[in-house]
């Protein structure tokens, strides 16, 4: 059966499509809410609470095709919420990789995904879950605004300064060559 079918079958409090729904969208949220969370039980709750927003208000969905960008906006809230809870809290974990690579991770591989890693941490929470829909979810920036009910000039400049610092602080890595005796670079 098709999404649209399953969302009105959901609706009629059909507990098995909504289930089922949820399945084919569990992984995709849990690494999104890991992205702008960065802690993996964080993230958890944060879809747990998305889906369940999303079956408390499933009735108030107005477009049925629209149930996955809608369920982005419920989880990226729940996500937000539970960040403004903890912002005291620091928890700093690893990312882990969005889909298996199909050849072996070399250094160079790891040490940019490391790079990603730290200099999104730079960014707060609503920089975060800006960067992470557009680039890593691949929204496009009117979805983006729909999903986190803003207008798309605030995604823009927010994307804007997202990257600003991102860049500002690649740009201030230190990059180190490695040399050898006689002052020669290696």
């Amino acid at each position: 059966m098709d999404q649209r079918g399953l969302v009105e079958r959901a609706r009629g409090g059909d507990h098995d499509a909504f289930a089922e729904l949820a399945r084919a969208a569990v992984v995709r949220l849990d690494q999104a809410a890991r992205l702008i969370l960065r802690d993996p039980e964080l993230a958890r709750d944060a879809v747990q609470e998305g889906l369940i927003r999303a079956w408390r208000d499933l009735r108030k969905l107005r477009d049925p095709d629209r149930f996955d960008a809608w369920l982005y906006r419920l989880t990226v809230n729940a996500c937000l919420d539970l960040a403004r809870q903890r912002r005291r809290r620091v928890v700093e974990v690893e990312l882990t990789p969005l889909h298996a690579l199909a050849m072996p991770d070399s250094s160079s591989a790891h040490a940019d995904r490391q790079l990603v890693d730290e200099v999104l941490r730079e960014l707060d929470e609503q920089g975060r879950a800006i960067v992470v829909l557009h680039y890593y979810i691949g929204m496009p920036l009117t979805d983006v605004a729909a999903t986190l009910a803003i207008p798309v000039g605030t995604v823009k400049s927010r994307l804007h300064r997202a990257l600003t610092t991102m860049r500002i602080a690649i740009d201030a890595e230190p990059t180190s060559t490695p040399s050898i005796a006689g002052g020669q670079i290696a």
